[in-house]
């Protein structure tokens, strides 16, 4: 299945082609960029002996057995386990709960967000290359359809800022191309770092639409489509954002 996203292949953008060069330059730092506040935490959690008793992320994940380099880029992944779309996010808990004997931690959470972080951090300059074939193509679809859809009072989609609207101004911002390659990512107005989701949830929110839940069947698909349609970029978390 190929990726419809009515951008073409040569007009990919990354969002950190839209920011400041200020901005650029806090990402590019890793001394100054904020977001190694919770990448570090997250790989002191990753070397962590789990109070259960169990291995450390760090046991089980080495450089030759599953190794965490490039993982990242290519979540979202349908699990045959599970059968279901699981995002990194989604990963991390299915990893504590099977072979940690440890509860999933809350969305948003510091520590999951924190082992998100340096876990995917480890992937930073790998294109993003999601499967949308076989299991995950429904997903695709349903992604794909919410990123079309017009919904909320404003009766807008993610499509009329992300596709025909790009490169233009709004309220003093370029609007981006809403590739989600950089996150989790540190937002200068969150003041914090935050997951893909929590960006999904701002954005419905700013068309009066209502946000959906944390780890919801629903936006897990708008990021494999998201994933797929930004296919080639590299990947840049832990980012910097505005």
């Amino acid at each position: 299945m190929a990726s419809d996203s009515a951008l073409a292949p040569s007009e990919i953008r990354s969002g950190l082609t839209f920011l400041q060069p200020e901005t650029q330059a806090l990402q590019a730092d890793d001394f100054s960029n904020p977001s190694y506040l919770w990448v570090d935490h997250g790989a002191e959690l990753f070397s962590r002996t789990p109070p259960s008793g169990g291995e450390a992320c760090a046991t089980c994940h080495t450089a030759t057995n599953h190794p965490q380099e490039g993982a990242a880029a290519h979540y979202p992944a349908y699990d045959e386990a599970s059968k279901s779309l699981v995002n990194l996010e989604g990963r991390i808990n299915l990893c504590r709960e099977r072979h940690q004997s440890l509860p999933p931690l809350a969305y948003e959470s510091e520590d999951l967000l924190a082992l998100t972080g340096y876990v995917a951090s480890l992937s930073r300059g790998v294109p993003v290359s999601v499967s949308i074939e076989g299991q995950a193509a429904p997903y695709y679809e349903m992604g794909r359809a919410y990123f079309f859809q017009r919904k909320g009072q404003l009766n807008l989609a993610c499509s009329q800022c992300h596709n025909e609207h790009w490169g233009r101004q709004l309220r003093g911002d370029t609007i981006s191309q809403g590739h989600g390659n950089a996150f989790p990512a540190y937002r200068l107005e969150w003041q914090a770092f935050g997951s893909l989701q929590r960006r999904l949830r701002d954005c419905d929110a700013g068309i009066r639409a209502e946000p959906l839940d944390y780890g919801s069947e629903l936006y897990t698909a708008v990021e494999l489509y998201l994933g797929s349609r930004a296919s080639g970029l590299p990947m840049e978390s832990p980012g910097v954002r505005r």
